[in-house]
């Protein structure tokens, strides 16, 4: 099958039948794009011409490119071009896989980066004003300059509240939050969880529902999404790593702070409190204990700290 085509056919796969979402898609068109692009150069232009000397020839020529590529992105890349030529073999369109001895490369071992209680306290108070009374003179004397850090309150709150990813929370519609004290979320491949919602967490989605949404909703069309940007559509992935950025710019956090910052505190505080691993893993969405246990060692770190400067004989 001609390049083009089975790539365009692909794409429909995931995007249809396994219901990635369109960010992982575009990581998947973006990875097979330059992919293809080398295999035209070397004169392949049907998919049934593609050897494993080939697959590997590209992903070396990859490895030793000038600046280094990240071991993440070589292993991405890996994983993208692995999965069209697994599907072209399933779909019968190849009879053999060129890329099935590709090996991903080793990835050093990285332990997420949380913040402190405190710091993530500082983060939200940053981001908006804390929740008032539902007090009406207060809210219009508060006026439109409150309408978008609501927002950013309500929209931190929620991520450090439930451990949902940005591009879940931003997916949000209004119905998704309004079961009581808990969220609905569509994780990854179209998988739906249910997570509680603390107070703190339905006090300002409470509050931007009904002082911020509305004013927002109306500079723009009608939509069921529960965070809006400030000319009434949704909001973007990028303009809520935006509102995160510069609320962390405020708080003078001098940590690097990212949109899967506050994931990451999510479940560090949760094992660090008594939490059992397999209930977070629940929360977060992981399909496999093997990617939450990546916590644990996060919360045996800070166990040895307090041990060493606690104990009277610990040096």
């Amino acid at each position: 099958m001609r390049l083009d085509r089975a790539l365009d056919r692909y794409l429909r796969h995931v995007s249809v039948e396994r219901g990635l979402s369109e960010h992982t898609v575009s990581a998947y068109r973006r990875d097979l794009a330059g992919y293809l692009d080398w295999l035209r150069e070397q004169g392949v232009g049907d998919t049934g011409d593609v050897t494993p000397a080939l697959v590997e020839g590209f992903v070396a020529e990859r490895a030793a490119a000038d600046p280094a590529p990240a071991a993440s992105s070589l292993a991405r890349l890996q994983s993208s071009v692995r999965g069209w030529h697994r599907f072209l073999v399933r779909e019968g369109i190849d009879e053999a896989d060129p890329a099935g001895r590709l090996r991903p490369p080793k990835q050093p071992r990285r332990l997420p980066k949380a913040l402190t209680v405190d710091q993530v306290e500082r983060l939200l108070d940053a981001a908006g004003p804390a929740p008032a009374p539902d007090d009406r003179e207060a809210a219009a004397a508060a006026g439109a300059d409150s309408i978008v850090p609501l927002r950013d309150r309500a929209l931190l709150e929620l991520l450090y509240a439930t451990g949902a990813r940005v591009s879940e929370a931003v997916q949000l519609d209004v119905d998704d939050v309004t079961h009581g004290d808990v969220v609905r979320v569509r994780g990854k491949g179209g998988k739906e969880r249910i997570v509680p919602v603390g107070s703190y967490a339905r006090a300002a989605l409470e509050a931007y529902l009904t002082r911020s949404r509305p004013e927002l909703s109306r500079r723009g069309r009608a939509t069921p999404r529960l965070f809006l940007g400030a000319r009434g559509a949704p909001l973007s992935r990028q303009s809520a790593w935006t509102v995160i950025q510069r609320a962390a710019e405020r708080a003078q956090l001098t940590a690097h702070v990212s949109p899967h910052t506050l994931r990451h505190s999510f479940a560090t505080h949760l094992l660090q409190g008594g939490a059992d691993v397999r209930v977070v893993q629940e929360l977060l969405g992981h399909a496999s204990v093997a990617t939450t246990q990546i916590y644990t060692h996060v919360s045996v770190d800070a166990l040895r700290d307090v041990y060493a400067t606690s104990h009277p004989r610990a040096r």
